[in-house]
């Protein structure tokens, strides 16, 4: 029998935000402009993380309170540090066990997230549970099992080396018609999706492979490796890798978004 991944976790505020926090902004501004939220809302960001997302929610929409809520107290520590979020308050807590009453909030987002619960049903339907009547609830999800991930190029190449990968619990939670389907089994209504890719520049091959190297999804596997293999790795990546005449390097994503409403 081989052996179980461990679970991933995110421990570095600080390495998040170069690996991950900056892509999740770039999602988050098209998932934004989609929603197109009135000011003064009540949210509730679900697995909020460093505060990379609440951030930008809290600068373009203007609400009227914000709640963060993640089983990481590190994560949550560079949330608190953000100037932007400093009226936000943030708890550590379980999206499948959320510590609010019922209809606490107008919009509950879950940002990059839902793949990492473990019962996705059960986090929804937490989410409609504090949501008013008439709010929303969504959530942006990379398209893991379509290539979607802003890293699939470095999980590509470790699958081909034969390294075992630390994979999420729910990746199918990703698609598109299960996001349906769960938004649809919590009871919501007005339901839409729609596809989100995003862009993201390097500054050279080097700068995208320090940025991997201390990504908390994988640094623990990539710190672990012969120093033979590590560089073996690093070469075929260069060799994929397409830098323009500058040297810089664009790399592209997808994610999947879902919206919809309490029943009223």
């Amino acid at each position: 029998m081989s052996a179980v991944n461990p679970p991933i976790r995110f421990e570095d505020g600080g390495a998040y935000e170069r690996y991950m926090g900056i892509w999740s902004q770039r999602v988050g501004d098209t998932f934004l402009d989609w929603l197109a939220p009135q000011p003064g809302l009540r949210w509730l960001d679900v697995g909020c993380g460093n505060g990379a997302f609440t951030e930008r929610f809290v600068e373009r929409c203007a609400p009227g309170l914000v709640r963060g809520i993640d089983p990481s107290e590190q994560q949550l520590a560079f949330a608190r540090t953000r100037a932007s979020l400093a009226h936000a308050q943030f708890l550590k807590a379980d999206a499948m066990a959320l510590p609010f009453a019922d209809d606490s909030f107008d919009v509950a987002v879950m940002p990059l997230v839902i793949f990492f619960v473990l019962d996705p049903a059960k986090g929804v339907a937490e989410m409609a549970r504090v949501v008013s009547p008439g709010g929303t609830v969504c959530a942006y999800a990379w398209d893991m099992d379509n290539g979607g991930f802003p890293y699939e190029l470095l999980r590509a190449e470790m699958r081909a080396m034969g390294l075992e990968l630390p994979t999420p619990p729910s990746t199918d939670a990703s698609r598109r018609e299960v996001l349906a389907d769960l938004w649809a089994g919590a009871g919501l209504t007005a339901i839409q999706t729609r596809a989100i890719t995003a862009e993201r520049v390097f500054t050279d091959v080097e700068d995208y492979w320090q940025t991997v190297l201390g990504g908390p999804s994988v640094a623990g596997k990539l710190s672990a490796m012969p120093a033979e293999t590590l560089a073996r790795l690093k070469a075929r990546l260069g060799k994929r890798l397409s830098p323009d005449a500058s040297g810089r390097i664009t790399c592209s994503a997808q994610a999947n978004a879902v919206t919809g409403r309490v029943p009223k």
